[in-house]
């Protein structure tokens, strides 16, 4: 049985994630928020079996390292589907590096707690199809997209918050962490929607603005087959595949 923990569970994208895998027979998911009755609002008890979900209601960055400790242990998998609100507090106010810190407090967790004769910890982070790769191997955009990307990262934090958390796993925790596996998730233009077909690729395709659409299900869809699909995983772990709808 696969136990996984998903950061950021009311969110768009991660309501959908734990509603995925709470669907599964083999699978139990604990979830930590800032409102346990937003969690339930957004993925109601009948909808699955309750013993099988943990929802712990705390601010990640405030819980005490025990704590934090505490709901990593046991897990197999971690995925933060953090972002910042889109408010005037959320974009601009604190915490500036949301999601590079949660990242950073999960894989320090990790190193310190895990087993070293246990499996690797898988970690998945949704990024964006704005986040580069670290090492540069995405295709060079056009100069205005990259003019528009380095406003972005001057006037709008959360953007470079994200671009840091990936440089984190790319320049910190590298490939060959004997305790962590991760991999990034960029998806394009996030729309509502129910699963449909999708595509994944090493890097982004078309322009920065409106070529490609992604739905939040679909990125929920392919998170849970990295975590609970061994050949998905070991053809994606340690890359940043970018993801977006075929219909």
């Amino acid at each position: 049985m696969v136990r996984t923990l998903i950061l950021g569970a009311t969110g768009n994208t991660g309501y959908r994630l734990a509603e995925q895998m709470l669907k599964k027979q083999d699978e139990t998911v604990r979830v930590i928020v800032r409102s346990k009755e937003s969690f339930h609002d957004k993925v109601p008890a009948p909808s699955y079996n309750p013993s099988r979900l943990e929802v712990i209601e705390a601010s990640i960055l405030e819980m005490t390292d025990d704590e934090f400790a505490s709901a990593i242990q046991g897990c197999d998998a971690v995925v933060s589907c953090l972002g910042h609100n889109i408010t005037m507090k959320g974009v601009f106010g604190q915490p500036r590096r949301l999601v590079t810190d949660a990242v950073s407090r999960v894989c320090g967790t990790i190193s310190k707690t895990k087993q070293e004769s246990s499996q690797p910890v898988k970690l998945i982070l949704m990024s964006s199809n704005g986040v580069a790769h670290p090492e540069g191997t995405d295709d060079v955009r056009s100069r205005t997209e990259r003019m528009i990307l380095s406003c972005i990262r001057t006037c709008v934090p959360p953007h470079g918050d994200n671009e840091a958390a990936a440089a984190y796993l790319w320049n910190d925790i590298g490939t060959d962490s004997p305790s962590i596996e991760w991999v990034a998730v960029r998806p394009d233009d996030l729309v509502e929607g129910d699963t449909s077909a999708y595509e994944t690729f090493q890097k982004p395709k078309g322009g920065l603005f409106g070529d490609n659409e992604t739905s939040r299900s679909n990125v929920a869809h392919f998170m849970s087959e990295l975590i609970c699909d061994k050949s998905t995983w070991e053809a994606w772990k340690f890359k940043m595949p970018y993801i977006y709808n075929t219909e």
